[in-house]
């Protein structure tokens, strides 16, 4: 069991950051009618506790009855809420993928519960045939737009746990959407008939690039009529309800997702999304560039290995090397999202940032060398065999 800390990108105890490639917020200019609905929030009043306006809200945009959807402050309380929900209706186990948000596990860890890394969706799909031991729950994590890798799931994953949920298996299927806004290419494909089965988790604030607003909801699973007040799935979202704090939600919050939805703010992230594409394609030419290799990825994040890593016989070294440059760019107030937490060591995601940063970013690795003298040969444009 680990000790419960979650590494982030963003902000930390170092210097300040003057070009941040770690966070995944939206790094363009926040749209006027957003900054206004954030500069008009009543701060002098608590909001409604019940946020009954807000919900209904939310409700109409997904078309579901407001007393499925839950407020959250963000998508990490919301993990944790609803894993704590899960563990006191008996649920002990928990499956999360891998690479993935250290959260899930975090809170699973936290409460005692056995946690198991899924590492490919043909492992997930086969688990999912037989989920648990002796009919034991199991609360399933998913991230669509995965975080760090920007993949999409596939197709016929997302059928295979609707399939084990029609078929009466006990499980809880709970999908991060937090980068659902953010797709720059494919289609979503969680289809709505696919999304009603599972529990889905919503926090717009990285897409909206105003991560310091910490606002989310989660949409509850619809359940067959004659399961709906007295399953242990039924359980578990009166749970939800249960456990949320008084006040989860800010004045700023609520202003966060009343205005999202609006065309206003619609439109300019439609876009967002052109523009960080564009972004997208020059910053992975120049990492190519310069032998880094970059992994696909339908998001404006990825992986990105550094070239030294390509060659076997400077594997150790190379992890070194990677640290080096993470501790070395740092100092110079750019700040790179280590992959080692996501079990990726030597590795980087980085998020797509405007092309002044990204020269920056290009001229940092240009002048920097490694402590160990032959460093230099896996630098630049030198591809090792």
């Amino acid at each position: 069991m680990s000790d419960g800390t979650v590494e982030h990108g963003g902000p930390d105890a170092g210097p300040a950051i003057h070009w941040d490639f770690s966070t995944n917020a939206n790094p363009l200019p926040l749209p006027d009618a957003l900054v206004l609905a954030l500069q008009t929030a009543d701060r002098r009043r608590y909001p409604d506790p019940a946020y009954a306006a807000l919900r209904a809200h939310l409700a109409a945009q997904w078309a579901c009855e407001p007393d499925g959807v839950h407020i959250t402050a963000g998508s990490s309380e919301a993990i944790r809420r609803l894993t704590l929900a899960a563990s006191l209706q008996g649920v002990r186990r928990v499956w999360v993928p891998e690479p993935g948000y250290g959260d899930y596990r975090a809170a699973a860890e936290a409460l005692g519960m056995t946690v198991w890394g899924w590492r490919d969706e043909p492992a997930l799909c086969e688990a999912v045939q037989r989920p648990g031991h002796d009919g034991e729950p199991v609360l399933c994590w998913l991230c669509d737009p995965n975080n760090p890798t920007g993949a999409s799931l596939a197709a016929d994953t997302v059928q295979s746990l609707v399939a084990a949920l029609d078929a009466g298996a006990p499980l809880i299927v709970a999908l991060d959407r937090a980068y659902t806004p953010l797709r720059l290419r494919g289609e979503d494909p969680v289809v709505t008939r696919s999304a009603s089965r599972f529990w889905q988790l919503w926090s717009p604030n990285k897409a909206l690039g105003v991560t310091g607003v910490r606002a989310g909801a989660m949409q509850a699973p619809g359940l067959p009529q004659d399961l709906a007040t007295s399953s242990w799935q039924a359980k578990v979202a009166r749970s939800v309800a249960a456990l949320a704090p008084s006040w989860v939600l800010s004045a700023e919050g609520v202003a966060l997702l009343h205005a999202w939805h609006t065309e206003p703010v619609q439109s300019w992230l439609a876009d967002a999304r052109l523009t960080l594409a564009e972004w997208a394609a020059m910053q992975k030419a120049m990492l190519t560039e310069r032998g880094w290799h970059c992994a696909p990825s339908d998001t404006p994040f990825f992986l990105a290995t550094p070239p030294w890593l390509h060659h076997r016989a400077t594997e150790e070294a190379g992890l070194d090397w990677s640290a080096q440059l993470n501790t070395g760019l740092r100092a110079r107030g750019i700040r790179l999202r280590d992959a080692t937490a996501f079990g990726l060591p030597g590795v980087f995601r980085l998020s797509v940032q405007a092309p002044v940063a990204q020269r920056v970013l290009r001229d940092a690795l240009a002048s920097w060398r490694p402590s160990q003298p032959d460093g230099h040969r896996y630098l630049d444009k030198d591809r090792p065999a």
